[in-house]
This record gives structure tokens, C-alpha cells and sequence, in this order.
């Protein structure tokens, strides 16, 4: 049965040609699952810095492309990629192993969390310490949007045009408190569809 997503490109294809790629199922695993241990609050940005910086699995340019079919698929955002990389790799075996490496450790963590939550639940400290927490991630999200800015010169829309969509889709959501699935599928929709005119010979 053929791998639900494409290969990854031999080691000599062009651009790509210095990336690295896991070494085998083990590998996603361990590699994931140190993902998924550094990930508390601002989860992308964990995700950009391992995945294009560290190990250099992909480009700035795939990893805005795979996000994007990440974010509209159902799920959380970064299982949706983990398994499509592992998928890339090593088929539906890779897949599970980069989806196992997301998952175990991190349920483990949180179930001990949970545990201590509901002894301090009530303390105002914690809730303070939380709210704290909440605006480091919000920091940490926005600051790797402004990183990966820059790969969206090679986008087909042309860096002013995906800046513009970014800037309506944050005043839906953030400015005009418009549901996300309205501002998702209606802003994607004209994306694709203006990606689709410029594409066309």
C-alpha cells in the first residue's frame, strides 16, 4: 500500500539536497517526544526551532506549507504534522511512531500535573503563576510568525499579498471575535483560490 504522503526528496534533488531526514521509526519517536516535552504553551515555536533549525528535516517554505494543512485538518496542529512527517518517511508505521512520541510522555506529565493542579486549585497564586505562563506563550507564538515571515517571498501570492491575509485573519479573530472555522475556511478558500489563478498557465 503506497505512503499517504509523498516521499521525501532524494538526497541530491536541488534546494533540498542539505537537508538531513530521520534515521529510522526510533528516531521520530525519540524525536517527537523531546518535542513534545519542550512544547508547554507556545507549542510552534518548539515545533519551527527542532524541525527546520535543529534537525533540519524540512525548509522554512515546507514548514509554513505543512502547517497550513495541518491547521485545517481535525486534531491539535502539531500531531496533524508529526504524523504526516512520519508519513513521509516511513509510511503508516512512521506515522504511528512520530504520533506515539507526541502522545506518551506528555500524558504522562499531564495526568502527574492534574494530580497536583487539584490540591492548588483554589491558591491565587496559581492562577496568577497561569496567566503569567499564558503571556509568555503568546510572546513566543508571535515571535515565530515574525521569524518565519521571511520564507513567504517564495510563497506564489508574493510576500505583501500572505501578509495582507494574516492581517485579516488576526482582526477576524482577535479584532471582530468572528469564529475560527468562518475565518479559516473562508480566508483559506480565497487564498487557494488566488494561489490557483497565479499557478494557472
Amino acid at each position: 500500500m503506497p505512503a499517504p504522503f509523498p516521499a521525501a526528496p532524494p538526497a541530491g534533488s536541488g534546494a533540498t539536497a542539505a537537508l538531513a531526514q530521520p534515521s529510522s521509526k526510533t528516531d521520530l519517536f525519540l524525536s517527537f517526544t523531546w518535542l513534545a516535552l519542550q512544547g508547554f504553551g507556545g507549542v510552534l515555536a518548539v515545533v519551527q526551532r527542532e524541525l527546520v533549525e535543529k534537525k533540519r528535516w524540512m525548509t522554512r517554505e515546507e514548514f509554513i506549507e505543512e502547517w497550513a494543512v495541518a491547521q485545517i485538518m481535525p486534531g491539535p496542529n502539531v500531531v496533524n504534522l508529526s504524523l504526516m512527517i512520519g508519513a513521509r518517511y516511513f509510511g503508516l508505521g512512521g506515522a504511528m511512531a512520530a504520533l506515539a512520541g507526541m502522545l506518551v510522555a506528555p500524558m504522562v506529565v499531564v495526568l502527574g500535573l492534574a494530580l497536583v493542579y487539584t490540591q492548588f486549585a483554589a491558591d491565587p497564586r496559581m492562577a496568577g503563576a497561569l496567566r503569567g505562563m499564558g503571556a509568555v506563550a503568546a510572546g513566543l507564538i508571535t515571535a515565530t510568525g515574525l521569524k518565519l515571515i521571511p520564507a513567504l517571498q517564495a510563497n506564489v501570492l508574493g510576500h505583501g499579498l500572505c501578509i495582507a491575509l494574516g492581517l485579516l485573519c488576526f482582526a477576524g479573530i482577535a479584532l471582530l471575535r468572528w469564529p475560527l472555522v468562518y475565518v479559516l475556511f473562508g480566508l483559506g478558500a480565497v487564498g487557494c483560490v488566488l494561489a490557483y489563478r497565479k499557478l494557472k498557465p
